[in-house]
């Protein structure tokens, strides 16, 4: 059991029975009354977020983790394939375990995974990846002035949304997180 003073963000915690991620906390001192954390906690098996306050005495049980830098080899049958790239040890996560951001995967990205024992916990993917634009909607100016977006699908199959000026061929930064346009890197010939 550890005390509610050694909170980090990216710790792991067991709470009830789960395993929770900690995303965001604060110390708090409201006027006469005790300290406590607030804390931003995501459920490391469903993704769930929630949010909850500690009080300072109370013991939480902190669930140490390795984290691994892996890269993303392939997907066969539902599953991805990553490979530490120092051991060439191969793990297998279920599509399910990665959610949407699956979609932003491309072969030879690097992610971190978090173990518990041998079992992976979390997938973290880069903050922003690029792709090429494989298709790109015509784009129709509207009665709009400003931010004008369009339709396209990545080099993955992703379908985002991005300015009127980028084409098929163009290389586009995509921020994984949101799933949002972020620039274009370069344009195709």
């Amino acid at each position: 059991m550890a005390s509610i003073s050694e909170f980090r963000k990216g710790m792991a915690i067991n709470l009830d029975n789960e395993i929770w991620i900690i995303t965001e906390y604060q110390h708090v001192s409201p006027g006469n009354w005790r300290a406590m954390v607030r804390t931003k906690l995501k459920n490391a098996k469903t993704g769930k977020v929630m949010e909850r306050t500690f009080r300072m005495t109370d013991q939480i049980e902190i669930i140490r983790l390795e984290s691994r830098e892996m890269q993303f080899l392939f997907e066969a049958d539902g599953a991805f394939h990553f490979m530490d790239t120092k051991t060439y040890e191969q793990t297998f996560i279920p599509g399910d375990f990665l959610g949407d951001q699956k979609q932003f995967l491309k072969e030879g990205n690097m992610c971190t995974i978090s173990f518990m024992g041998e079992k992976p916990i979390t997938v973290e993917f880069p903050n922003s990846i690029d792709f090429v634009v494989a298709e790109a909607e015509a784009g129709v100016r509207g009665d709009s002035t400003t931010n004008l977006m369009k339709g396209a699908v990545l080099e993955t199959g992703a379908r985002v949304q991005v300015p009127l000026f980028v084409n098929a061929g163009d290389t586009v930064r995509i921020d994984t997180r949101t799933g949002k346009y972020i620039e274009r890197v370069s344009k195709g010939s």
